[in-house]
């Protein structure tokens, strides 16, 4: 498992308001504890143990400390001939949905306006629909991604023109 998944998980753990969650492999044992005074989070790997606060994750064989505000960026620009636009990234894991249900319409569509903070869909994750605002202001050029199909962190969603 990847810092940046367990980061991921550390994040959508504190969101969902769920006091435990516990997570083992063959590798690697994850425990995460939350409660209202932000309890610490612990984790127990074969060689390494690696304790985080909420807000930090301090791995015990990684030099550098870096917090989840920093491995968060869901805004790039993007590359190839396409490089004028910004790319809407995911922030998670999880089923992406353009509306917030099947006889709803669609929370943006190419050619729409789009302001910072505007829900532009929704990533169903463990059962929690979480909708993803917009970080940049401009135009959808390109969805990238089907409805209803699984994504990835930092999947590209959709392409916007920021002029």
């Amino acid at each position: 498992m990847k810092l940046t998944e367990i980061q991921d998980l550390i994040k959508f753990v504190s969101k969902s308001g769920v006091n435990e969650v516990e997570l083992e492999t063959k590798e690697i044992k994850i425990v995460i504890k939350t409660g209202k005074q932000a309890a610490p989070v612990m984790y127990q790997a074969a060689p390494a143990q690696i304790t985080t606060a909420p807000a930090q994750v301090v791995a015990a064989p990684v030099a550098n400390t870096t917090t989840a505000a920093e491995t968060t960026t869901p805004v790039t620009p993007a590359a190839s001939n396409e490089a004028k636009y910004v790319t809407v990234k995911s922030p998670m894991i999880g089923t992406f949905y353009r509306s917030a249900g099947p006889d709803k319409p669609a929370f943006v569509n190419v050619g729409d306006d789009i302001e910072i903070g505007k829900p532009v869909c929704i990533i169903e994750a463990m059962k929690l629909f979480n909708e993803i605002e917009s970080e940049v202001k401009g135009k959808i050029v390109k969805v990238l991604v089907n409805d209803a199909t699984p994504v990835e962190y930092d999947q590209p969603l959709f392409l916007v023109d920021p002029s």
